[in-house]
């Protein structure tokens, strides 16, 4: 073989080598970086539970946004519409809020809240704000959002799946 093609065929050697190795660190990152995410999002959307904090049409307002999102079972939504319920939301992940249905009782929901539990609070723009002593209280809590559209209701829910504990 003369110098010049035994030069191209190492060169290729070290290229398909480097092709190879690279691959092999692609298939590693994303099974350590992106795979535990869309796992833990698969679980949360599957088994997780989420109580929604509402009351007369907003109930069903937000479960139908929820399960016509096609993310969201049916049977993994669950209603809390009065303060003396609010002992049935122990079982759920997520909690959904109705601000202005639950203004009166947020400290109720509060307390009963665990720790990896997620909070997502909906207060629409248009019915007023959540007042600043109240926001402090909601911002003092972990895992809590706080938003006013509905569109980014969803996002939020699904966010909190994937960045809180799931218990198995």
């Amino acid at each position: 073989m003369p110098p010049l093609l035994e030069t191209l065929a190492l060169i290729g050697t070290i290229e398909t080598i480097v092709l190879v190795i690279g691959f092999i660190w692609a298939i590693i990152l994303w099974i350590k970086g992106i795979s535990p995410a869309l796992y833990r999002l698969g679980n949360g959307l599957a088994k997780r539970k989420i109580a929604i904090f509402a009351k007369n049409d907003n109930i069903s307002s937000l479960k139908s946004l929820l399960c016509d999102s096609g993310l969201f079972r049916d049977k993994n939504i669950f209603e809390i519409t009065n303060s003396g319920d609010v002992g049935k939301a122990e079982e759920a992940s997520v909690y959904l809020v109705y601000w202005h249905d639950w203004a009166d009782d947020i400290n109720q929901i509060l307390d009963k809240k665990p720790d990896k539990c997620a909070l997502v609070v909906y207060a629409p723009y248009d019915k007023g704000r959540i007042p600043d002593e109240q926001m402090k209280k909601l911002d003092g809590k972990r895992h809590s959002a706080v938003t006013n559209f509905r569109g980014r209701l969803l996002n939020d829910i699904v966010t909190a799946m994937i960045t809180t504990s799931y218990g198995k």
